[in-house]
């Protein structure tokens, strides 16, 4: 039996089998492999078949857990993150960019070494060597008559530095059976074509080495989910004035609201494309089709309403030959007819879809100071005034107004006063406020109920007691709600209360 042996040994060496198989990239990267990828993919652009071989002498293989992996880093591990433009429409471009995180207290400098920070402690305290790793002085690396360790896994050559710049960190990249290698520092980015891929979620797996005497080890692991879409990714965004809460999708009758649409297209592969804006806003009000990303619609009715918007895009590109058809014409007037469709411009339309349900409620639409009177009260300072304001609105009652007292620019808070409203009859609001001294003030007045919030601003100017010019509106300014640089982040503090 020992003899057999022997014999099917020398068999397997005359015939050339290895005795130990060859790593190859997909048993190394093999969980960037997608379940339902086949082995027949379609090519991505300059990106290689998971099937190569693997140097793995040059760059050795751990698994998770190794222990080798603890001290693959001076001062700790290395953290890759790895984020991407996700979703993405088939056929624009997706991109990934891996960035990695040393240590506490390590960066790369301008030369692409990794130097300690400065005044920075970690555990070990100050480190005396400026240099976790000084690279730009590696004798080994740096001599170019022997290039053998310059070279990717699967054994093609690095490509020469740009502008002098070289990148001391390997990035291989691994998705739909298909692997690309850079060259790079610390940050580096990679954009595919989604033309080729398949549709749904998809995983990216990067394995980044580092250089290590005249080979690589590796430092660090990190994997992504990203999406290719066949609908363009859609956001709508809706706004009303006097809205309180912009994310209910609760809003007022007989007020517009603003809808603005965006089209997440990173790679601007929609940039030359006719797109047509399709609202349906489910009043039975039809088909309301633009070419702007932004429209309005007011609601006359209380209710809930089914919102559909449908995204158009006519994408430009080259028309594919028909597939011969039988004639009686000759050869020629067949090939002449393929010729003239071949030169054409065709479109290729592709969608995107928004839906929301939103409910429309009554509110407070309107407000308006009709009158301010100058309140006489003996018990005061003489240089301060009580003013009596008073108010009407339309739409629903208010349940609380607040009153903001800032400085002639709006600026500067100085009172902000709330009390229930006490309403009167015919929409009207009556309430007394208190000045310190005399001055041009910057008044706001905020009615809000559970659902609406409506305001107005104005100035006035309070004169002094030794005066004999009146009270009166500051050159008969009101101030409109943009002007208010220190007032709307107290107006929206109201809101949220």
């Amino acid at each position: 039996m020992e003899c057999l042996y022997h014999i099917l040994g020398f068999l397997l060496l005359a015939s050339g089998l290895p005795l130990c198989a060859t790593k190859r990239f997909h048993d190394v990267l093999g969980s960037g492999r997608h379940p339902g990828v086949a082995r027949e993919h379609n090519q991505l652009h300059g990106w290689s078949s998971d099937e190569n071989d693997w140097n793995e002498k040059l760059y050795p293989v751990w698994k998770p857990g190794d222990a080798r992996w603890e001290n693959s880093w001076k001062g700790g591990r290395v953290r890759a993150v790895l984020t991407s433009d996700s979703p993405a429409l088939l056929g624009s471009n997706i991109t990934f960019v891996v960035n990695l995180v040393f240590p506490r207290c390590q960066k790369e400098d301008a030369n692409g070494d990794i130097v300690y920070e400065k005044n920075c402690r970690n555990e070990s305290g100050l480190s005396p060597d400026p240099y976790v790793y000084n690279w730009s002085k590696d004798s080994d690396w740096g001599n170019d008559s022997d290039r053998s360790q310059h070279m990717f896994p699967d054994g093609r050559p690095f490509p020469h530095p740009h502008r002098g710049k070289k990148g001391n960190f390997v990035y291989i990249f691994h998705t739909h059976g298909q692997y690309f290698q850079k060259l790079g520092r610390c940050s580096v980015r990679v954009s595919i074509n989604t033309t080729n891929l398949t549709l749904g979620p998809q995983v990216m797996e990067v394995t980044i080495y580092r250089r290590h005497g005249r080979a690589y080890i590796p430092i660090a692991q990190v994997k992504d989910v990203y999406v290719v879409t066949g609908e363009i990714p859609v956001l709508v965004t809706m706004f009303q004035k006097n809205d309180r809460n912009f994310s209910d999708e609760t809003f007022l009758r007989d007020l517009p609201i603003m809808f603005d649409v965006f089209i997440h297209d990173p790679s601007h592969f929609l940039n030359k494309s006719a797109i047509d804006y399709k609202w349906n806003f489910g009043d039975n009000t039809g088909l309301f089709i633009s070419t702007n990303h932004t429209s309005n619609h007011t609601y006359v009715l209380n209710g809930t309403f089914n919102l559909n918007l449908t995204v158009q895009a006519a994408v430009p590109g080259p028309c594919l030959p028909p597939a011969p058809t039988p004639s009686l014409g000759t050869a020629g007037d067949n090939l002449l007819e393929l010729s003239q469709v071949s030169d054409e411009n065709c479109q290729i339309y592709r969608y995107g879809y928004f839906k929301a349900t939103i409910t429309i409620v009554e509110g407070i639409l309107e407000v308006n100071i009709i009158q301010i009177t100058d309140v006489p009260m003996p018990g005061l300072h003489p240089d301060n005034s009580l003013m009596d304001f008073t108010l009407t609105f339309k739409g629903t009652t208010p349940t609380e107004v607040c009153t903001i007292i800032a400085d002639p620019t709006c600026q500067t808070t100085q009172n902000v006063v709330c009390s229930p409203a006490d309403v009167h009859e015919m929409h009207l609001l009556t309430m007394k406020r208190a000045f310190n001294g005399s001055g041009t003030y910057c008044v706001n007045f905020t009615l809000q109920d559970d659902t609406s919030l409506a305001l107005m601003s104005t100035l006035i100017s309070i004169p002094g007691k030794d005066t004999a010019f009146p009270l009166r509106i500051a050159n008969g300014t009101l101030i409109s709600l943009g002007c208010l640089v220190i007032i709307v982040p107290v107006i929206v503090m109201l809101m949220y209360k």
